[in-house]
């Protein structure tokens, strides 16, 4: 091993164990300098949102610790990427610098740009692949084309799964340098609020390795099993909550992956495989999104169906509003607001009914509700937030048909089976009996009176009448058909 020194640049891959690029820098480097380089503006209108930030504040702190107990502080810097990595660079000696792939447009852009002009200045610049199973572009149809649609495209992947590499070990110890550079604290970045609203994420989530570690081995114990049935249950802790532990690289899907399948050759419970075959075709959802997002990076903020381009949106910001506050009306869509705002995470299920009320019955762009997730979930995830809304709204890739309107007051019935979620999250509506609480407004007004509700007062009416906007976006939606 040459008398070298590496830079080790940590960007959304925020952990120690299953690290190719950290384990690249080890294995051909004599030292490390560990470095995160604090630069959102470079992510343009997608740079991290307030619940992003928080969690990005903990993760970094937690990062920061391991690789101090190691023999490697973190360095902390904040600016243009380029320029700080140049700068430390030649601070330190450092001959190469080393880092895992991210696959936001404007960030492959900026990626490509660092790794020519370090090639210049005469750097080793390296990157690994640590955040999806399969690259965006290994995956492709008989014709070599992208995939539009993910059941094919999951089938392609399952073919591969025995090849996907084993996730790489924690190293013990990481050699740093005799002195290390001077870095900013993770305070002075600026990511935690202002004013403490976030008392509720602080009781739901540890950000970090070991948080990540801890929510993956209590999903395969207890809930893995009964994943295909419950996953859809808001009222259940049937998921396993492993988005933004995914998003900021805490776990790798190898990581995750291994784990499932070691649990399926340990566990032989009716079932339980499953359960997991379910869990990780989620994980598959994931790499579709990055697919996508890769193949089709204008999607994050127009429709992948061109044709969508002309739909005439009602803007109306006192419907948008009340939907961000969890005043629309419904309870499952006020019950899953209210649940992001407190804990900045909402059921996927809950997700989609919300989704399809804002874009399908209040009419409103399907952009407004990626952008209102985008700063309000701790896994706000660029490929999987537009994946999604535009899935919702009709208009992507895979999409459920334009003529898909979830009703609101069947999917609570049919997914919130002991009213459990509708009463933790709207306790204004607790008292009513499980007859009426998935639609208030219909309930008799002594019924009403009983469970002490006044309707405008304690809980809204509805903001729209279902039936009547579901005929009103069927016809502004009959375009599509025509274009067809």
């Amino acid at each position: 091993m040459p008398d070298s020194t590496a830079l080790v640049w940590f960007r959304r891959d925020l952990r120690l164990a299953d690290n190719p690029a950290l384990q690249a820098a080890l294995r051909d480097h004599a030292r490390v300098v560990p470095v995160y380089v604090h630069a959102p503006d470079e992510e343009g209108d997608w740079a991290p949102g307030g619940a992003s930030r928080w969690w990005l504040h903990h993760s970094l702190t937690a990062l920061a610790a391991g690789l101090a107990a190691r023999g490697a502080p973190l360095v902390v810097r904040a600016g243009e990427s380029l320029a700080t990595l140049a700068a430390l660079a030649d601070e330190v000696g450092a001959t190469a610098v080393y880092w895992n792939r991210l696959y936001e447009p404007l960030l492959i852009q900026r990626d490509t740009r660092v790794k020519h002009a370090l090639r210049e200045r005469g750097l080793v610049a390296e990157s690994h692949n640590a955040a999806l199973l399969f690259e965006p572009w290994a995956v492709k149809t008989g014709s070599g084309d992208p995939y539009r649609v993910f059941t094919p495209f999951w089938r392609n992947c399952q073919q591969h799964l025995a090849e996907v590499p084993p996730p790489l070990p924690t190293p013990a110890r990481l050699p740093g340098v005799a002195a290390s550079p001077p870095g900013l604290a993770i305070d002075a970045l600026g990511l935690l609020p202002r004013i403490p609203w976030d008392a509720g994420m602080r009781a739901q989530w540890v950000p970090g390795e070991a948080g990540a570690q801890a929510r993956l081995a209590a999903f395969l114990d207890e809930h893995a099993g009964d994943y295909a049935a419950n996953r859809d249950r808001p009222d259940l802790p049937g998921t396993s909550r492993l988005s933004p532990y995914l998003h900021f690289g805490e776990v790798s899907p190898r990581q995750a992956l291994a784990a499932a399948m070691q649990a399926v050759a340990t566990r032989r419970a009716a079932g339980f495989a499953g359960g997991v075959e379910s869990f990780i075709r989620e994980i598959g959802w994931r790499e579709f999104a990055h697919h996508l997002l890769y193949h089709y990076p204008f999607t994050v903020d127009t429709p992948l169906d061109r044709r969508f381009a002309d739909l005439p949106w009602r803007t109306d910001a006192r419907l948008l509003e009340a939907w961000q506050q969890g005043r629309t009306g419904y309870p499952i869509v006020d019950a899953g607001l209210r649940e992001l705002w407190h804990t900045g995470w909402m059921h996927n299920r809950v997700r989609m009914i919300a989704a399809s009320l804002l874009c399908k019955n209040l009419g409103q762009p399907w952009l407004e509700g990626a952008k209102w997730f985008w700063d309000t979930l701790v896994d706000a995830d660029l490929a999987s937030n537009t994946l999604g809304w535009q899935w919702t709204a009709g208009c992507g890739a895979d999409a459920a048909p334009y003529y898909r309107i979830f009703n609101p007051i069947l999917q609570s019935e049919r997914f919130d089976i002991d009213r459990a979620y509708l009463r933790r999250w709207l306790p204004e509506l607790a008292a009513l009996p499980d007859k009426w609480i998935h639609r208030p407004w219909e309930a008799p007004a002594e019924v009403l009176a009983s469970a002490g509700v006044v309707l405008g007062r304690d809980y809204p009416a509805p903001a729209v009448d279902f039936r009547t906007s579901r005929g009103e976006a069927l016809a502004a939606y009959e375009f599509i058909k025509k274009e067809a």
